[in-house]
């Protein structure tokens, strides 16, 4: 699943290409969106600005209009020049952008829907997420509050969580803890302030030199492998209710 800093990448990545220019043609398969598009066209419409919100990507365009998408386990976002051949196959495609310089193609995105800034503002999902690591401000003694807010919950679970904090997926989980020497099986309540603090200071640095396309993983996806610190072996076990894998080393993530 893309994590909030590839999402961040690639809201990034879009506003470069598509902020300033002129929507000349709108396709899409999904039903929803192509109804909208019939009563209110996409196409002349110049787009504002392309943003990220945690693991959210939101398309601004002209006429208080917004595409917000997200990719779930398999959507992507790709930038093209018209007529360069796609990397995907074309029945994965879902949304097609066009301007005159560039392409944007949303492939197998799950949610995608439009929005006015009212409608947006009102939007459930994206109303209650919690702070988010790479947003423009971020609030931490309010992130320190929600994970507080789950006592009884492993923290490794509550990192995950998108209303606690915003842009933590698996890789990130399971290197926040490794870089704050945290065991991710502790329950909060076994954690101090100091301990939490330094799990969010963590997810910040790491998330934020990752959108750099800075780093490496110490952890993730390295079972069995020698922890770069000790030379113990990393250990890997499922964990929590969607069974998600975890990476964590036993001899440096002891508290």
């Amino acid at each position: 699943m893309p994590e909030g800093d590839s999402i961040f990448r690639a809201a990034k990545a879009l506003h470069r290409a598509l902020a300033g220019k002129t929507v000349t043609s709108f396709e899409t398969v999904l039903p929803k969106l192509a109804r909208i598009d019939e009563d209110a066209p996409l196409k002349g419409r110049t787009i504002e600005r392309v943003i990220s919100a945690g693991k959210n990507l939101i398309i601004v365009f002209s006429g208080d209009l917004h595409l917000h998408t997200h990719m779930k386990m398999n959507g992507s976002w790709h930038i093209y020049r018209p007529g360069e051949r796609w990397q995907r196959p074309h029945r994965d495609m879902r949304i097609v952008i066009t301007t005159d310089e560039f392409v944007a193609v949303a492939f197998t995105v799950p949610v995608a829907e439009f929005h006015t800034s009212r409608s947006l503002a009102r939007d459930e999902n994206l109303r209650r997420i919690g702070p988010d690591l790479l947003g423009a401000t971020f609030d931490h003694a309010e992130a320190l509050r929600r994970i507080r807010a789950h006592p009884d919950e492993e923290i490794a679970n509550v990192l995950l969580n998108q209303r606690v904090v915003a842009g933590i997926g698996n890789i990130w989980k399971s290197e926040t803890l490794f870089d704050a020497g945290i065991d991710p099986f502790t329950h909060v309540s076994a954690l101090d302030d100091t301990q939490l603090d330094r799990i969010i200071t963590s997810a910040l640095k790491l998330l934020r030199r990752s959108a750099e396309g800075r780093g490496e993983f110490a952890v993730y996806s390295r079972g069995g492998d020698p922890c770069r610190k000790c030379r113990a072996p990393i250990r890997y076990r499922k964990q929590g209710a969607d069974a998600r894998g975890t990476y964590w080393c036993a001899t440096c993530q002891k508290s």
